[in-house]
């Protein structure tokens, strides 16, 4: 069963880093100079997703500030990190750098069902650079070609099935190497550090590091990658697997630690959720399309849903599920990260920085959480069809008298000109009817509606028109917009106007981890947390997290497959709302 996550007491040690520039080649056989307010970043032609950074810029010119750990660097070091200070001729190309990637926690299951495919993809795709490699780390004892063995079944040449899948397949695998070590060892990253010198063969070195491991662990593999596994003369990043903490102190003694050791320019908060295609089309849907703009205020929106279901429970996860819940393991990062992205201002541009700083804005302008905003469930046991689902309790890894939440639904506000008075509506569980995940924006109705007594009864439901942005499955955009039946009579119905990606674009669409990584190697921040949106972010659940545990406040029971605790009804109705997603059209 998992614990909660302790940190050692660490001091604050800051770093100033370099402000010198290095350019770093973004294809194998070319070299350009481009500027990076006009360009956008090209892949290979034959691709149909063009997989690039995900804000259309290129990323040519990476700042060695990513360079280097937070602590005072030995002499050497710093000697090595003046020298690449200067630019390459617009001749150079990437015989001149090489990109080390390590997955730290190969051996787990993140690693092997996401991580190396989202790499084996990028490849595939001509996404990396020509000089790579791939580590894998962890403290199970393997061979280079056992790890080849375990992850060469998760490989796929899914979007594109080439002839040459087989031979693509095999190149990869031929760069993939492991390191058995502890985490908190700095002799196990000193021989790490010298199979990856080996491998770089004296070229430029850029490195990063996938921390696919607990939180608790996250500290010792920094420390021990940044003093002794560190690039001397490229950039280091480190992408950081949620959870980031508990609550706002965890949070923070997270973040404070990391820094002892790193900038926060080379920590890379992954949240996967910000590279899911439709939540990256939302700024797209808004900003570049006049129907929507002038639409996106208190003025013409009754209400924002944020939906997250998931048909199945904690299945083998209980342990872990136990010690964080559904508000911390979904609300509280994904859910919090899609309305950040749905209420902010337009940004300056689309840079990271302008964009992240607009998400902040947003999310300090809300008010924390209060007991009576939110419902909480925990799903019971349920036969159905002959057949038995569990309880959350049942689990062998679940305390007997766990009051953890596997459902919750809460009502948030934004308290600007924008937003004042429009409730945001999440709500998340397991163990529900159906898996989705859903944007639901219902607008006001009408005023002074002719047609209103064409509707019938059900006018809350058929007079409200609805945009829906189905994240997954089946990703798709729709509007109900209301329109006569034909016929002679006058009768009026609600119809869907539909883009259904897989109609609309049968090739299959990129993983979110793909996206990320691609943007974490091209040092593309955009989609990953920054340390104030972090502590903002918790800012907003944290006092609500501890009323729950400090009242033990009993779930709401459900059954296993249901539509969840009855109150989450009540939470809607109080504030004029019904759930979009339960009325029946969608189903």
């Amino acid at each position: 069963m998992a614990t909660p996550t302790h940190l050692n007491s660490c001091s604050s040690t800051t770093f100033t880093a370099s402000s010198s520039f290095v350019i770093v080649p973004r294809k194998p056989h070319s070299f350009t100079w481009v500027s990076h307010s006009q360009t956008r970043l090209r892949i290979h032609s034959k691709t149909h997703f063009h997989l690039k950074s995900s804000n259309g810029h290129p990323i040519n010119t990476v700042s060695l500030q990513d360079g280097s750990a937070g602590t005072p660097l030995p002499k050497k070091h710093v000697e090595s990190r003046g020298k690449e200070g200067s630019l390459p001729s617009p001749e150079s190309d990437n015989s001149e750098s090489s990109l080390s990637i390590t997955v730290v926690g190969a051996s787990g299951d993140l690693a092997k069902k996401k991580i190396f495919p989202a790499l084996f993809a990028l490849y595939y795709e001509d996404c990396l650079p020509k000089s790579f490699v791939v580590f894998g780390y962890a403290r199970t004892k393997m061979t280079d070609e056992g790890l080849r063995n375990m992850i060469s079944g998760t490989l796929t040449c899914r979007i594109d099935k080439r002839e040459n899948c087989e031979d693509k397949m095999d190149q990869f695998l031929k760069r993939c190497f492991y390191h058995s070590g502890q985490y908190n060892s700095e002799e196990h990253f000193v021989e790490l550090n010298k199979k990856m010198k080996e491998k770089e063969a004296g070229k430029l070195s850029n490195r990063l590091f996938y921390l696919s491991v607990p939180p608790n662990i996250f500290v010792d593999v920094v420390r021990c990658a940044s003093l002794r596994a560190s690039s001397e003369n490229g950039w280091m990043r480190v992408i950081v697997e949620k959870p980031f903490g508990r609550d706002s102190e965890s949070s923070g003694e997270l973040t404070r630690c990391l820094k002892q050791y790193l900038t926060e320019d080379q920590i890379f908060r992954i949240d996967h959720y910000l590279g899911k295609e439709l939540v990256e089309n939302l700024s797209v849907l808004r900003f570049s399309n006049l129907v929507f703009e002038p639409l996106w205020s208190r003025n013409y929106i009754r209400n924002v849903q944020l939906i997250f279901s998931e048909d199945f429970g904690t299945e083998g996860r209980g342990g872990y599920f136990d010690n964080y819940g559904i508000i911390r393991d979904i609300m509280q990062n994904h859910l919090l990260q899609i309305l950040a992205l749905f209420a902010m201002e337009t940004p300056v541009s689309l840079d990271a920085e302008d964009i992240r700083n607009e998400k902040v804005k947003v999310l300090r302008s809300m008010r924390p959480l209060q007991l009576e905003d939110v419902v909480v469930g925990q799903y019971k046991g349920h036969s159905k069809g002959g057949k038995s689902y569990p309880a959350y309790t049942d689990d062998p890894t679940v305390p007997k008298d766990s009051l953890t939440a596997t459902f919750a639904a809460a009502a948030l506000f934004i308290n600007n000109a924008r937003w004042d008075g429009v409730p945001f509506l999440m709500k998340a569980g397991k163990a529900l009817h159906t898996k989705r995940a859903e944007i639901r924006v219902q607008f006001r109705h009408v005023p002074g509606n002719l047609y209103k007594r064409k509707f019938g009864t059900d006018l809350l439901d058929k007079a409200t028109n609805e945009l829906v942005l189905r994240v997954q499955p089946d990703e798709a955009i729709y509007l109900k917009i209301n329109n006569k039946v034909p016929g002679l009579g006058m009768r009026l119905d609600r119809s869907d106007l539909n883009l259904l990606y897989r109609a609309r674009y049968p090739r299959e669409i990129p993983d979110a981890y793909e996206r990320l990584l691609l943007d974490a190697i091209e040092g593309e921040r955009r989609l990953f947390i920054r340390s104030d949106e972090l502590d903002a972010a918790w800012t907003l659940f944290t006092p609500l997290l501890n009323e729950l545990e400090e009242k033990k406040i009993v779930p709401e029971l459900y059954p296993y497959g249901s539509r969840g605790p009855v109150g989450a009804h009540y939470l809607a109705a109080n504030h004029n709302v019904r759930w979009g997603d339960l009325s029946g059209e969608d189903s």
